[in-house]
């Protein structure tokens, strides 16, 4: 398969049409190639009776679609948001995927060396980011990511052909598929096949690294390898095959990964056994619990695994993010989360720590543990924690118990801990999340949100955990 560099065109304005903003027009420009090179919008004004118009909604909502955005077919605020998101330069409407063309490699022996960068001083192409050594583990372990749950064996040639050429280049680097400079596409890779099939280029206008700065080699390596063995982008934001970039510390693979290069290559007859990252939860699922919820500046965020729901009241859809997308130091397992409104901070916990949130924002200081709000050294993690506006007090909840911090005096209220089940009849006496609307504490526990009276002490109604989500 042959990408095309992508040509920016200017759309002759309707004569009817409002004038747009300078920031509109950016965006506009921004939207247009992100569409032609991603999801195929032509560059003519017209196509098959369809109107340039027509066209721009509907490629619009088709992106919103995969990304799993609410679908208008309008460039609202969200979607410029995930486009500005550095990323995979593969398309995700691309004429290759494990199905139904079936293209992939008709060995399980492939071979894989780097493209000599200038040929003249006759170096391996390695980038100067990273040590050589550095870059031969990274790479070797995004292979290995691959050939641990498939038949697939992978060897390194220092000279001649390779099944898989990987080079490091920047801008125009002889596949007319240019980079674009730091932060926007990192790399790409083209389907098995003979010539350029295979080969796998990475962005050298990016920062390479081995940990969570700039971007992880290893990472996005092991995405990129999965499409040279066949792999297209997956919708699914908890799969590695997921085009935007994420950094995480846990094994790379999801279910949804698995079943896919599975479904070309069969499983590894010798599979150690793997703990691959579990997809994306269903909002809809019925047996679906929380992890944690709490309010940021008028949104409601739900945590759930390595994900988050954000909730507005302008928003018809919730829209699913990664935690480390949006947080990268913050971990991908939160237990407990509140907001104080009267200080602008949202406090995160996970296990024995915590982080504080201004807006979207980490402030400076954080992690702290947990025990510095004056819990005792046994309490290794808090399950749920809410704040009560109108007494200025935060409920923290710890297995079968609860403790009251005082936010004005920074201190924990005498005579805790409590017994939830005696001071909250009617939710049993564990916790997973809770939240305070309005006098009413809303408890969730499994799959069971639990609305209570905060002023007469009673369960009012108990519903679906998911019924926020009007399941």
């Amino acid at each position: 398969m042959q990408f095309t560099a992508v040509v920016l065109l200017a759309l002759a304005a309707h004569a009817l049409a409002k004038p747009l903003s300078t920031g509109e027009k950016d965006k506009e420009v921004l939207a247009k190639k992100y569409l032609r090179r991603y999801y195929g919008m032509p560059a003519g004004l017209q196509r098959a009776g369809k109107s340039s118009d027509t066209m721009y909604e509907e490629k619009i909502g088709e992106m919103q679609k995969f990304f799993r955005l609410e679908v208008t077919g309008q460039l609202d605020d969200d979607t410029v948001e995930l486009m500005k998101m550095a990323r995979c330069g593969v398309p995700d409407v691309a004429e290759y995927n494990h199905f139904p063309r079936d293209l992939k490699w008709e060995t399980t022996n492939v071979t894989f060396r780097f493209v000599l960068k200038i040929k003249i001083i006759r170096i391996l192409n390695y980038t100067p980011d990273l040590k050589k050594m550095d870059v031969d583990r990274a790479l070797r372990n995004a292979f290995n990511v691959w050939s641990d749950v498939t038949p697939l064996r992978f060897k390194k040639l220092h000279e001649g052909n390779a099944d898989i050429m990987i080079s490091f280049g920047a801008k125009e680097h002889g596949d007319f598929n240019p980079f674009d400079g730091p932060e926007g596409l990192l790399a790409h890779a083209y389907p098995p096949g003979k010539g350029i099939g295979g080969d796998t280029h990475f962005d050298e206008d990016e920062t390479w690294t081995k940990d969570d700065h700039a971007f992880n080699l290893f990472l996005v390596a092991s995405h990129e390898f999965g499409h040279a063995l066949g792999m297209a982008h997956s919708s699914d934001p908890g799969s590695l095959m997921y085009p935007v970039y994420s950094y995480a510390k846990s094994y790379p693979l999801s279910e949804d990964d698995i079943k896919g290069i599975q479904s070309l290559y069969g499983p590894n007859p010798n599979q150690r056994k793997v703990n691959p990252k579990p997809d994306a939860p269903n909002k809809c699922d019925p047996e679906l619990d929380f992890d944690a919820v709490t309010e940021l500046r008028g949104e409601t965020i739900i945590f759930k695994d390595r994900f988050y729901w954000r909730l507005h009241p302008q928003m018809h859809e919730p829209e699913q993010t990664l935690i480390k997308s949006t947080w990268p130091e913050i971990p991908n397992k939160v237990d407990a989360a509140y907001e104080n409104p009267e200080k602008d901070v949202v406090m995160i916990f996970s296990g024995i720590k915590m982080w504080a949130l201004n807006g979207y924002n980490l402030v400076e200081g954080y992690p702290k543990y947990i025990h510095k709000l004056g819990l005792p050294k046994k309490i290794r993690k808090i399950d749920a924690a809410v704040h009560i506006r109108d007494t200025g007090k935060t409920l923290l909840f710890t297995d079968e118990e609860y403790w009251s911090y005082d936010e004005q005096t920074g201190t924990m209220d005498s005579g805790f801990p409590q017994s939830i089940e005696k001071d909250f009849p009617g939710i049993g006496d564990e916790v997973d999340a809770a939240a305070y609307h309005y006098g009413y504490l809303y408890f969730y526990h499994d799959h069971l949100q639990f609305e209570y009276s905060y002023s007469s002490r009673k369960v009012i109604r108990i519903m679906r955990a998911n019924s926020i989500f009007n399941c």
